[in-house]
């Protein structure tokens, strides 16, 4: 069993504390996966202390030279995608199919943002003066502590790491603790690729301990959080405490809604794919089906048939893996408890399989609850796993109301060959994504990706030129000759 360590300043280097905490496969958690360390405050402060001494020297190196080692990073991840699909595969639960294809988008995002750093610098405007010259520099933030999740393990922290670096900021990552392997890779490409020392450090350990030491320090200038919508309200307290810049993603309850001109054979292909997909531990997994009642019944019966010929079981052989822990395993039954309770009907799904291929995995069947109604916490809360609740509308107007009728904003979906219906949709949806005849989950790496309402801060979007207009500051020039 690998033993993995942390990375402060260019070196693998133990925790003070000299303990470690293991991972574990969530489809056969009696196999331990890796070792990380359980890491310190002090720990913490080291990682962000190297990264402020490196700050000066990395934002100095041109953007174009930044942007070569970004792509030499992205290579060595290309080279290795083999290898790390099967360790997100064992220490996440993804199929090699979702686990490969994030791979491959931490790929394509490091070679984005390698082109993208040749294209920062400024504007050059016109000035009132007859002999002056007037432009902007868009400048780094400074040092950044970014904090990821265990659902995209190598996709998100590629996508906060990348425009951080091409921008010229220096970076202190905290992953999650159930998957931290995928980052701690990213960490050893851009080692590999020749990134200078303490341009990223890497600390692995309780969020509470070393995730807050990391926010909360003096020497952090911008904060990136994704996560849950609890954590992360936490995280924008601490970090806007003393006037970090600062955003957060965070969680989902997204709507599909089926109209009554859609095919339903095709909806019902459609919504499985986004709520049962990658387990459902998507934040824009598509959790409620919002359906005409001209149309309800029959996509009710084709939505079963697509749940129920899902064979679940390891990654590496079937079509679902498993949630990523015992504790996001009971949520999800306890989800399912609550929906029974409510009076939602069970349609399919709704267990733990164990035995056989099963073992003591973490595994739950996709499930569909029908005839839900607006007001149940299976409409209103965020379950984190593959659970549908389907709820019944008289229309588009209704439809829409019930779809805004939730805390979060995230994505939102409307399958419809009504050109108006679309139209209103992504004028009316409260979503920071809008999708016409799409599944809620799926996202293109050049464009502006975050949420409304409780899925966000609000503060800035992520991807695209968007990710470097976090990790940048204009400066305006007033040159007079």
């Amino acid at each position: 069993m690998p033993s993995i360590q942390n990375y402060i300043d260019g070196e693998w280097t133990d925790s003070e504390s000299g303990d470690t905490f293991e991972t574990v496969n969530p489809a056969a958690p009696s196999e331990v996966v890796a070792a990380y360390q359980e890491s310190t405050a002090s720990d913490a402060d080291a990682a962000v202390a190297a990264a402020a001494d490196a700050e000066t020297g990395w934002a100095s190196v041109p953007a174009p030279e930044r942007g070569a080692i970004l792509k030499a990073a992205g290579d060595v991840l290309a080279e290795r995608k083999s290898e790390l699909t099967s360790q997100l595969t064992r220490e996440e639960g993804k199929t090699h199919a979702e686990a490969g294809g994030e791979v491959q988008r931490a790929v394509d995002i490091f070679h984005y943002y390698a082109q993208k750093a040749r294209d920062l610098g400024g504007t050059v405007k016109s000035s009132s003066g007859r002999r002056t010259n007037l432009y902007t520099r868009e400048e780094p933030v400074g040092v950044t502590a970014l904090i990821t999740p265990w659902n995209y393990p190598i996709a998100i922290p590629a996508w906060k790491i990348a425009p951080a670096l091409a921008a010229g900021n220096v970076v202190t990552i905290k992953p999650a603790s159930l998957a931290p392997g995928p980052a701690v890779s990213i960490v050893e490409a851009l080692d590999e690729a020749g990134i200078p020392d303490g341009a990223i450090n890497l600390v692995t350990g309780p969020g509470k301990t070393v995730g807050n030491a990391v926010i909360g320090h003096g020497r952090v200038d911008a904060v990136s959080f994704t996560g849950s919508s609890a954590v992360g309200h936490q995280v924008y307290d601490l970090a806007t405490d003393d006037s970090k810049r600062v955003q957060t993603e965070m969680g989902g309850k997204n709507p599909t809604i089926v109209a009554d001109s859609a095919d339903v054979e095709e909806a019902a292909d459609i919504v499985a794919s986004g709520a049962f997909g990658v387990t459902g531990q998507a934040c824009t997994a598509g959790s409620r089906a919002i359906v005409y009642e001209d149309v309800y019944d029959e996509f009710v019966d084709a939505i079963v048939d697509r749940a129920t010929a899902i064979e679940v079981g390891p990654g590496d052989e079937y079509d679902m893996g498993p949630q990523v822990s015992e504790d996001e395993l009971e949520s999800t039954l306890g989800y399912i408890d609550v929906a029974k309770e409510e009076g939602a009907t069970l349609a399919a799904g709704g267990s733990a399989p164990d035995g056989g291929r099963f073992g003591d995995g973490y595994f739950v069947e996709p499930t569909v609850f029908s005839d839900v109604s607006v007001d149940h916490r299976l409409a209103q809360e965020e379950v984190f796993g593959p659970v549908l609740a389907v709820l019944e509308v008289d229309g588009f107007e209704d439809a829409i109301d019930v779809a805004n009728n939730v805390n979060y904003g995230l994505s939102a979906s409307i399958l419809t060959h009504d050109h108006t219906e679309a139209n209103c949709f992504v004028e009316e949806t409260e979503a920071g994504v809008a999708k016409i005849n799409e599944k809620t989950t799926g996202l293109e790496l050049h464009v502006p990706f975050g949420g409304f309402k409780s899925s966000s801060s609000e503060t800035w979007r992520e991807q695209g030129d968007a990710g470097l207009d976090f990790y940048t500051i204009e400066k305006t020039v007033y040159e007079n000759f």
